[in-house]
């Protein structure tokens, strides 16, 4: 018999999220960020559920190329650009936009034989400090790259460190603005956060992440605040019950202690599934249909659940660990991390059903 333990994705909500920004930068194209196979959703997932999308966005040639082989046509961009010159080539081949962020990059696209060009995105360091030409050397970087037969377009691209909180993009918009030549130049700025916040950075492309999946970009606004439907649930089943005396405890370590008599749940879930070996006890989860509480530590392939509160449910019922019931982003504050890394983290051995 199959384990119960399973990732449900639903391309439904993959489309109503890619509306919402749609709705909320109307005049912007969209790049559709699947890195990380599409936020752990599964690129199969995110070519029907982003089919509306201008474009898709992420950092491994090995992913974009199966973005190929699933169909896509549209333009594909790798966020990363090349990390070797044979990358250069192979974005050629297949149709790939490139990220430019550091000289070596240039050398590589000026070594190219003739043929079709590339379009490229030429990424600005605006305080994120991590990819990017400084805003100083970014007019020269742009005007080698327009000199090599090998580059068709150029747009101007960045990254928001603190699009989410204060103190927002407006310095890093600045350093961006002041360096721009002047004319019409195609800009790409606005990640989940400033598509939510900051209408000024709805350039010519935007760049949703998180968003696309249902979860919030900010620690202090859920992802339903923003009108946006969670795409995957990770679910489980009941599979034994204890019944518990006072003082008795549960799991490694004896974390729980029971202050009287009770009835745990035991689920097929646990850290070698993704689910977060550090959450705590009380981290929410729904039995039945029913929000309760994890109890003491996680172990590799189990969890205990409390089931005072579900009094009618028993061994095969159906738990949801997060999805539309239990906010994913809830979970993630419980155990100290985001979303992002729990969705990201599903381990492979979890079946996924893909459902319109």
């Amino acid at each position: 018999m199959t384990r119960p333990t399973r990732i449900r994705l639903s391309i439904a909500a993959l489309r109503h999220n890619l509306s919402r920004v749609r709705a909320l930068a109307p005049r912007s194209r969209i790049w559709a960020v699947v890195k990380a196979d599409a936020y752990g959703h599964g690129l199969a997932a995110a070519v029907r559920g982003f089919v509306e999308a201008d474009g898709l966005a992420l950092v491994e040639f090995d992913f974009a190329l199966r973005l190929r082989e699933l169909g896509w046509r549209k333009p594909v961009l790798l966020l990363e650009g090349a990390f070797e010159a044979a990358d250069v080539g192979l974005a050629r081949t297949h149709g790939f936009a490139l990220t430019v962020h550091e000289a070596r990059q240039i050398d590589w696209l000026a070594a190219l034989p003739p043929g079709p060009p590339i379009e490229v995105h030429l990424k600005m360091n605006t305080g994120m400090n991590r990819l990017g030409f400084p805003p100083d050397c970014c007019i020269a970087a742009a005007a080698r790259l327009a000199g090599l037969p090998a580059v068709g377009s150029v747009t101007w691209m960045t990254h928001f460190a603190q699009a989410d909180a204060a103190p927002g993009v407006a310095d890093a918009l600045d350093r961006f603005q002041a360096v721009l030549p002047p004319g019409p130049v195609a800009c790409s700025l606005a990640n989940s956060a400033a598509i939510v916040d900051y209408p000024q950075t709805h350039v010519d492309w935007v760049r949703p992440g998180i968003m696309l999946y249902g979860a919030t970009p900010f620690a202090d606004r859920p992802a339903a605040s923003l009108a946006l439907r969670p795409a995957m649930a990770l679910e489980s089943r009941l599979i034994a019950e204890q019944r518990l005396a006072a003082g008795d405890t549960v799991g490694y370590g004896g974390a729980f202690v029971a202050k009287a008599p009770m009835r745990v749940g035991v689920v097929a879930c646990g850290y070698a599934d993704g689910y977060p070996r550090h959450a705590p006890t009380g981290t929410p989860v729904a039995v039945a249909g029913v929000r309760t509480r994890t109890l003491g530590r996680v172990s590799m392939d189990m969890l205990c659940v409390d089931l005072e509160p579900v009094p009618q449910a028993g061994v095969g019922d159906c738990v949801q660990l997060w999805g539309d019931q239990i906010p994913i982003d809830e979970v993630a504050a419980h155990a100290g991390t985001i979303g992002y890394e729990l969705m990201c983290a599903v381990a492979p051995r979890v079946a996924r059903f893909i459902e319109d």
